[in-house]
């Protein structure tokens, strides 16, 4: 080999190894940008307010705790789910309350006059449910009618498309009589797609009422209260069509009762199309702004909205990589 010939070879390796240097810092440049792309992905997204986080897949209800004992002196519980149009979900929903069979429920469905079947299938709901199928003003004006005249200790109110996780009933009712200082619970989600298959999950860390006065991160699927909690702050108020869990939320908390989130998943809330959630954002938005105004006394920016919770925010992604590594087990 003459010296011309190493010396082309020699020039030529180098420049491959500066290509080959210079392919890896790309690549580890494009690496480290997905990584920061991610992070930013679960800032502005975190996985409490991701619906669908995997493929759908069977809801494994069996997989869940057994519900605790029903002693007899149980408080009674009133739950009302406002309704219309909704019967292809409807019968799910019912079927998720009154198979807790809990002896001390009365439940009541509030349609607002519905032409789409939800009539017959409300006549076919036998005695473990009430209802009524009158045109109302809105779903905040169902919810009070339904609640109307509720002789009970515990209420709550499911959608029309939500459905409760088996055994909760009995869960809740357990944990309000060991706990008398308490007067509104929650509980972890469980996101299933229009057919009901699960997409995912919500696993929430302990309740935080400065970071609840910025953005609501209650399921309200899962939340029951006492009724001395309705008593005294009054009922929903119909003036909100998006946001009145929240304001009813704010309205107690600012009347100081205590809040507790329970480590057990106690609903299922369902992603659809027609769901008012989505359908609604824009109204929403304006809900939301006034309730932060009314609370914080001014409009915080969106940055302002996220320092003030991201110490919930990553306590959330911290308890949701704890369940998926097993670390936690509800």
């Amino acid at each position: 080999m003459d010296d011309e010939f190493r010396q082309r070879l020699e020039q030529r390796l180098e420049q491959l190894e500066n290509r080959v240097a210079l392919l890896e810092r790309n690549q580890d440049l494009i690496a480290a940008g997905q990584r920061r792309s991610s992070l930013r992905s679960l800032w502005r997204r975190p996985p409490m307010w991701t619906f669908e986080q995997y493929p759908p897949r069977l809801l494994n209800l069996t997989a869940f705790p057994p519900a605790p004992a029903i002693p007899a002196n149980a408080p009674r519980i009133t739950m009302v789910t406002p309704s219309y149009n909704q019967a292809q979900y409807l019968g799910a929903t019912i079927e998720s309350i009154v198979s807790q069979n809990y002896p001390k429920l009365t439940y009541h469905v509030q349609d607002g006059a519905s032409i789409d079947g939800t009539i017959d299938l409300l006549k076919s709901g036998g005695e473990g449910i009430s209802w009524t199928s009158e045109p109302d003003k809105g779903q905040s004006n169902a919810i009070n009618l339904g609640f109307a005249g509720a002789d009970c200790e515990i209420m709550a109110y499911l959608n029309s498309d939500d459905m409760l996780l088996p055994g909760a009933l009995a869960y809740v009712a357990n944990y309000f009589m060991s706990h008398p200082d308490v007067d509104v619970v929650y509980g972890h989600r469980i996101f299933v797609d229009r057919e009901g298959l699960e997409v995912g999950r919500a696993v929430l860390p302990p309740h935080d009422g400065k970071a609840l006065q910025y953005a609501d991160y209650i399921p309200q699927e899962t939340m029951f209260w006492r009724k001395r909690v309705w008593d005294m702050i009054g009922p929903i108020d119909e003036s909100f069509h998006y946001a009145m869990d929240w304001d009813f939320i704010l309205r107690a908390q600012a009347a100081e009762f205590k809040f507790v989130r329970l480590p057990r998943f106690l609903a299922c809330f369902r992603i659809h199309d027609a769901q008012k959630t989505a359908s609604t954002y824009a109204l929403g938005v304006r809900e939301m702004g006034i309730l932060r105004r009314r609370v914080l006394g001014f409009d915080p920016t969106q940055m302002q909205i996220r320092r003030a919770i991201a110490s919930y925010l990553a306590k959330q992604l911290a308890y949701h990589y704890a369940y998926k590594l097993r670390l936690l087990r509800y």
